[in-house]
């Protein structure tokens, strides 16, 4: 009669209960302290580099926008310029703070854009649900299926060198993503007892989804709009790099890059660091605020049993 109850013990012992979590938190020990760090170290590195971008270019007058001084070509970090001067003689620095400041006002654009988009289709696919909700993942389907480059080249070659043009053909190849997780959050929401309580008492779609449904999905929404960031921000890049862009005079991270192909192999490696550090920079700053952020507002698990 004891050995069921000492199979149970020995089955508690293996498995026991995570504890009790905090909305947000975690159970294991140290992933506190690592969100902390990972918060820590992105606005470390993004705080100053805003500063840079937002103030530098202003500072610098011309040298950021295009005066050349053809007897500074290819000059190597110094103190005059601490990263160095291009192929016509502009400081690398005050050039790379410019161009990064187009670059993310691009890359906030399309991403505000992309997710506004992706939030009204999802959540009005979830609301409606049917035919309704089967054409349209039909139609994000067809989309997925073009790769975004491609389809960003497209529209960028009908209007060659319009800033319009490069924001749209990244918002309209990058909204597909969330809707899909929006919806994903509607049909996960439509079950709850509090969305059946306001339809049974006369409550209409529109309502539903404007008072309730797109509250409760705007914290995904807003970690989606932050994840698009870096990804827009290489998107321009790669466009600029292709000379299907932003205008060659015109500053900006893949306009640089591409400039600087040429400088390389004469042995002007500074004038890729700098665009290229402030690429990763910000990719691995925001994914790291992004990270601290998912972990915040996605809800846990709090019966989750660890070993």
């Amino acid at each position: 009669m004891n050995e069921p109850a000492a199979g149970s013990a020995s089955r508690l012992q293996t498995w026991r209960p995570a504890g009790r979590r905090r909305p947000g938190g975690s159970a294991r020990p140290g992933a506190a302290a690592s969100a902390r760090v990972r918060l820590a170290a992105s606005a470390a590195v993004l705080t100053p580099l805003i500063i840079l971008i937002l103030s530098l270019p202003l500072m610098a007058g011309d040298a950021a926008t295009g005066m050349v001084d053809y007897d500074a070509v290819r000059h190597a970090p110094e103190p005059g310029h601490p990263l160095g001067t291009d192929d016509a003689g502009r400081d690398v620095l005050a050039r790379t703070a410019a161009g990064a400041r187009v670059s993310l006002i691009v890359a906030v654009t399309c991403a505000l854009v992309a997710t506004v988009l992706g939030t009204l289709v999802g959540a009005a696919s979830g609301t409606a649900g049917g035919i309704v909700d089967a054409v349209v993942m039909r139609l994000v389907d067809g989309v997925n299926a073009v790769p975004h480059l491609l389809l960003g080249i497209l529209i960028v070659a009908l209007y060659r060198g319009s800033l319009l043009a490069v924001i749209a053909s990244i918002a309209l190849t990058h909204w597909t993503t969330v809707a899909r997780i929006v919806r994903a959050e509607v049909l996960s929401l439509r079950t709850r007892p509090y969305i059946d309580a306001a339809i049974s008492g006369g409550a209409s779609r529109m309502t539903v989804l404007t008072r309730h449904l797109l509250p409760a999905v705007a914290p995904q929404s807003a970690l989606a709009a932050v994840l698009l960031l870096p990804h827009a921000v290489w998107h321009e890049t790669a466009l600029s790099f292709l000379g299907l862009g932003l205008p060659p005079h015109l500053a900006s991270l893949g306009t640089m890059v591409a400039d600087s192909r040429d400088d390389v192999l004469l042995g002007a490696w500074w004038t890729i660091a700098a665009p290229a550090g402030v690429l990763i920079a910000v990719t691995l700053a925001v994914a790291g605020l992004a990270g601290w952020w998912r972990d915040r507002i996605v809800p846990r698990r709090r019966s989750e049993l660890a070993l």
